[in-house]
């Protein structure tokens, strides 16, 4: 049966994170989103992917991968949102979770990360080869390192037209991938997608990744 809007507690080394869980019904598959660069599960533009992404059967689960006392901190001093060793185990945390979870296990498991939050989640894949695919959204995928060259989830990174280092850098990433890939740059955006209409694209994008890779249809 479809889950509302639960809002779930993981508990974690050193707290415990918070999130938002909703799955459609008849859904096969979960999108786990890792936020990055001092966002949270209440980001306006990752809540509009998931919207998008629950219209085609695809549940989500927007979390924090700080606790909220780590969040504070972090909103003054800066310094967690770029610990990727951190994030990743966070990510993996929040996975295991959902792997138990009475509402979510079964399901396959996709991630879409933004910002740092793209690295976590290729950090997190390379260690869960069951992921089924990544998205990446303005990501920052170089800080994965070596990860990169094992991850096995079909990878899509997408990347504003305008946003200069960041499109140079996520080709580099590009080339250090091992798995089946793309680079989708969307027309005329900024890191932040904020012109008309490059967020719904960077949505629809995201979308036909997912259900090619972890529904298994096409829209």
């Amino acid at each position: 049966m479809p889950i509302g809007e639960r809002a779930v507690r993981i508990s974690v080394e050193g707290g415990t994170l918070e999130g938002v869980l909703e799955i459609p019904e008849g859904a096969r598959a979960i999108v786990l989103f890792a936020h990055g660069s001092g966002s949270s599960r209440h980001s306006p533009r990752n809540r509009l992917v998931a919207s998008a992404l629950r219209e085609v059967g695809l549940g989500t689960l927007l979390t924090d991968l700080l606790t909220p006392d780590e969040g504070t901190a972090d909103a003054v001093t800066a310094h967690l949102r770029f610990d990727l060793a951190l994030l990743g185990a966070r990510l993996l945390a929040v996975t295991d979770w959902v792997l138990r979870d009475h509402d979510t296990r079964g399901l396959r498991i996709g991630y879409f990360g933004a910002s740092t939050g793209a690295a976590a989640a290729l950090i997190a894949a390379a260690e869960r080869p069951a992921v089924g695919a990544i998205v990446s959204r303005g990501g920052r995928p170089d800080l994965a390192g070596d990860a990169l060259a094992r991850v096995r989830a079909p990878t899509l990174l997408i990347v504003g037209e305008r946003d200069h280092t960041v499109l140079a850098l996520n080709r580099d990433a590009l080339r250090a991938l091992q798995t089946e890939k793309e680079l989708a740059i969307v027309p005329g955006a900024t890191h932040l997608f904020e012109e008309p209409g490059t967020l719904v694209a960077v949505a629809l994008l995201a979308r036909a990744w997912f259900v090619r890779y972890l529904a298994g249809t096409g829209e």
